[in-house]
């Protein structure tokens, strides 16, 4: 079985399943001695030949009922192929009484169906805090894999912005303490984040599946995935220290804060604007005075960058999920960065001018380091 059916077989029964990683592992090997290599496959297996591989009945049924549901929105989205970015990017503003899956749709981020190829011979500009944003929100999909994207993006821009006040600080351009090394944030969780620890709030009311459409209802599935989200990390927010330690200086409301109202986090909406704006086309040699682009034709082709630089940085977390655990992957995620960041000159907001990132460079990451 050719490496990438090994790695969309795990990343489905891991994370589509939610089978633990290793037994997913175990697992990989006996469905391809029963020639069931794809999803599709899967989903039409007979049931008994997966309680058989799985030597459980409720297991079983998750996973031939995973792959029917996969299967079947694959299935749809092939209808609609002409244009797969603009089906992704949310142009209707979110009423107020929208759900949390209406939320979470909202903020989904866009793919490329081109191929390795391609994808390989693909060059982007940007700078450096939006390529640290892109990884982040593409590694936490693996070494958090509970977590929403709307937390995705709230955690990778804590990342960011910690980063960034770490650079403007060894420049001499931040005098004094940050708000951590003053203690704001004190008694709130720690996770780390490509290494760096990072401020959180628990968000115990939110649900990011309330509001979905249901397609299946199945009692045991459904005991089954409350039983997963007793042992979960609940979905959290990376709290904005700085801007906390600022609002508390305006308004004495103090640093223990306890509720979205009043603490200040950083929000998925602006990470995901912010990727959306970051990733261009560079500009094609020998050309002068070019056409004028019109601003839809510039918005498409940042998200068709931004597409081709996530589905890159995906692939290669993908590879390595099967060897390592999620700490170690954390871990070494970040050196990933600095050996494809853009080989500019250092500055504080963008982390200095744009550079070119060679997304073959991103993809030989698959091969160790």
């Amino acid at each position: 079985m050719a490496s990438a059916q090994i790695q969309t077989l795990l990343r489905f029964l891991s994370q589509d399943v939610k089978v633990p990683l290793a037994t997913a592992m175990g697992k990989t090997l006996e469905l391809q001695k029963a020639n069931l290599i794809t999803i599709e496959q899967i989903s039409k297996a007979n049931l008994e030949i997966l309680e058989g591989i799985f030597n459980d009945k409720k297991i079983a049924k998750q996973v031939l009922n995973a792959a029917k549901r996969i299967s079947k929105k694959r299935g749809a989205s092939d209808d609609t192929k002409s244009s797969p970015q603009k089906r992704n990017k949310s142009s209707k503003p979110l009423k107020k009484d929208s759900t949390p899956f209406e939320i979470e749709s909202s903020l989904s981020l866009p793919s490329t169906a081109v191929n390795e190829d391609e994808l390989s011979g693909t060059v982007v500009v940007t700078n450096r805090a939006p390529l640290v944003l892109a990884f982040a929100v593409c590694v936490l999909k693996y070494t958090m894999p509970e977590q929403p994207l709307s937390s995705r993006l709230s955690l990778a821009q804590a990342v960011v912005s910690a980063n960034s006040r770490t650079k403007a600080a060894s420049l001499g351009l931040e005098e004094g303490n940050s708000a951590e090394q003053e203690g704001w944030g004190e008694g709130h969780p720690i996770v780390k984040v490509l290494g760096r620890d990072i401020r959180v709030l628990k968000r115990w009311d939110y649900d990011p599946n309330e509001g979905k459409p249901p397609i299946e209802t199945k009692t045991e599935d459904q005991s089954e995935n409350t039983q997963d989200k007793q042992n979960q990390m609940p979905p959290l927010w990376g709290v904005d220290l700085e801007a906390l330690r600022g609002k508390d200086s305006n308004h004495n409301t103090g640093r223990h804060q306890t509720t979205d109202n009043t603490l200040s986090i950083f929000r998925p909406e602006s990470a995901r604007s912010y990727l959306y704006r970051a990733f261009s086309k560079p500009a094609e040699e020998g050309k002068t005075a070019p056409k004028k682009k019109s601003v839809a034709s510039i918005e498409d082709e940042k998200e068709e960058c931004l597409g081709r630089i996530l589905s890159a940085i995906d692939m290669v977390c993908q590879s390595w999920v099967p060897k390592l655990d999620q700490a170690e992957l954390d871990r070494r995620a970040w050196s990933w960065y600095i050996r494809v960041r853009p080989d500019v000159q250092s500055g504080v907001q963008g982390w200095g001018e744009k550079g070119q990132v060679k997304l073959s460079d991103i993809l030989a990451l698959r091969r160790g380091i």
